[in-house]
């Protein structure tokens, strides 16, 4: 085989060598993305608008860690409701927000989880609704439960008109004492994030809530 030949093949087999791994690399494996099996749906009432959702939830050594050194972990569920409209961008006309704490009580070695009453911000945030859990994995169990929750009110929406639902579950570093949040947004375990896309019907459903159901566009989870 003539040199020049010789050369151009060797060069074609590095390339190829080069593009798979880059394939490789760029491909995410599945252990990364442990909440793409989340189950999300939105009803439709004659009191407004509901989500119900199953979140397969798994929490990550350094997360488990903090919570074993009594540090409480927050993680908060959002809803943004928007009206389509073809001469303009889509106008959001509802939003709404749950606060969820974490903790572990070494006293009683029991778990809490307490959810916000709705009036402050932040680290301000009122918390009313209180559970109690033996275990962890039976209070991560419980945190990624939601059963109707309404996120807007049947006034603000028009009879005829299909709605759409920015769905979203995350972990609020910034709610963590300040010496965690240095360098966590770049750790794995820190950064559970989980999208969802939902599409409302046209007028009220009848009867109870839809078992949450895969929707219409899937943004994935970042873990």
């Amino acid at each position: 085989m003539p040199a020049w030949r010789r050369q151009r093949l060797d060069r074609l087999v590095v390339w190829v060598v080069l593009l798979w791994v880059g394939l490789w690399w760029g491909t995410p494996s599945q252990a990364q993305q442990p909440a793409t099996d989340a189950a999300v749906a939105v009803q439709r009432s004659t009191d407004g608008l509901f989500i119900t959702a199953r979140l397969p939830l798994e929490l990550g050594p350094a997360v488990e860690d903090a919570l074993f050194k009594a540090v409480p972990v927050y993680f908060v569920y959002q809803a943004d409701v928007y009206e389509p409209r073809w001469y303009w961008t889509d106008k959001r006309i509802a939003t709404a927000t749950r606060t969820l704490r974490l903790a572990y009580q070494p006293l009683t070695r029991r778990w809490r989880l307490s959810a916000s009453a709705g009036a402050g911000a932040g680290n301000a945030q009122q918390y009313a609704l209180h559970q109690n859990f033996e275990t962890l994995s039976e209070a991560v169990a419980a945190l990624g439960r939601l059963a109707r929750w309404k996120v807007a009110d049947d006034s603000r929406l028009d009879d005829g008109e299909r709605y759409s639902v920015a769905f979203r579950f995350r972990l609020d570093l910034s709610l963590l004492p300040r010496p965690f949040q240095i360098g966590m947004a770049n750790q794995p375990d820190w950064n559970i994030d989980i999208t969802r896309q939902l599409r409302t019907s046209a007028s009220a459903e009848s009867g109870d809530a839809p078992a949450p159901a895969a929707p219409e566009s899937v943004a994935e989870p970042t873990r």
